[in-house]
């Protein structure tokens, strides 16, 4: 007797990715598992990008649908779509538009999460890939702990590669529809899951998904001299600062779903970053935020020091 497999909801964010979207679209069509559902949600594109998920969507007219998103960024079309998951939406997890993942990648994390009964998200790592020579690189392993401590201040929950469970995605639902704005919809995940103890599966495993780097990227590996001189300056000018602003508005906004210890952690971040000078960094040293590298977590510390953080 064959075990039916788990149904996977996909949510896919689009705006204006004519370019690269068809090849995505193979690439999920092209999967091992074959129990998937998607809903795309075009975000005001002025492209063909409609008519491509209409083409689509009549190869598997039961197993595609299209809506328009709210037009207020990449987040926002995410989060709504986390908002409107219907009950038996399954496991779920998110699409770029122009990646293109390997055959394996929705069995893999269907396997990670099989034998887990509460809130659990499975990422990992991805290929960095440069298209157009077709060169690639796989992201970083992750080795310390993934705690509401490290989401903080780091997001390692790439959300092209993220999935989640049937009772995360509910729960993810359930926040989506009292939070507030956010920076990226896949941090915000790692956060709410973290703060309510949910289980982080991080496959350090060879990567399953090409993440396509191109000019339009809203995000992007961040990897290289360029993109690093570019980080370090949008940290100056308090990015990074607005974006931690932003989380903790929106987990302030759900905080009976978290844990009693991870709200009192939130309480004391907030609080440390209202301190100024020597006064800010004991407050945050007895938070004890940290990132995955050594080296990036002293990144931290130097943006904290200079009020950056």
């Amino acid at each position: 007797m064959n075990i039916p497999e788990p149904k996977v909801t996909i949510l896919m964010g689009v705006r204006d990715g004519a370019l690269h979207l068809e090849e995505q679209l193979k690439s999920i069509a092209d999967q091992t598992h074959k129990n998937w559902n998607l809903i795309a949600s075009d975000d005001g594109s002025t492209d063909q990008s409609r008519d491509i998920l209409h083409r689509f969507s009549h190869s598997f007219p039961d197993r595609v649908s299209i809506q328009s998103g709210p037009e207020r960024g990449f987040s926002a079309n995410y989060m709504s779509l986390i908002a409107t998951l219907k009950p038996d939406a399954g496991h779920v997890c998110f699409a770029d538009q122009d990646d293109v993942w390997l055959p394996r990648k929705l069995t893999n994390s269907v396997k990670a999460l099989s034998s887990h009964v509460a809130p659990a998200l499975s990422c990992g790592r991805h290929y960095v890939w440069h298209s157009g020579n077709d060169r690639k690189f796989a992201s970083a392993k992750m080795s310390r702990p993934f705690t509401f401590r490290n989401a903080l201040i780091e997001n390692v929950a790439a959300g092209n590669t993220m999935m989640i469970n049937p009772p995360a995605a509910r729960l993810a639902q359930a926040a989506a529809l009292r939070s507030g704005p956010v920076f990226a919809h896949d941090w915000w995940l790692y956060l709410l899951m973290t703060g309510v103890s949910g289980a982080i599966l991080f496959d350090n495993s060879t990567p399953d998904i090409l993440y396509r780097q191109h000019a339009r990227n809203q995000i992007g590996a961040g990897v290289g001299m360029v993109q690093q001189i570019r980080r370090k300056l949008g940290v100056l000018r308090g990015l990074f600062t607005e974006r931690l602003d932003g989380n903790i508005a929106a987990l302030t906004l759900v905080s009976d779903l978290l844990t009693p210890d991870a709200r009192q952690i939130l309480e004391q971040f907030e609080q440390a970053r209202t301190q100024e000078g020597l006064a800010r960094l004991l407050a945050l040293r007895s938070v004890a935020p940290y990132r995955q590298s050594k080296m990036h977590t002293l990144g931290f510390w130097g943006a904290a020091g200079l009020g950056c953080a």
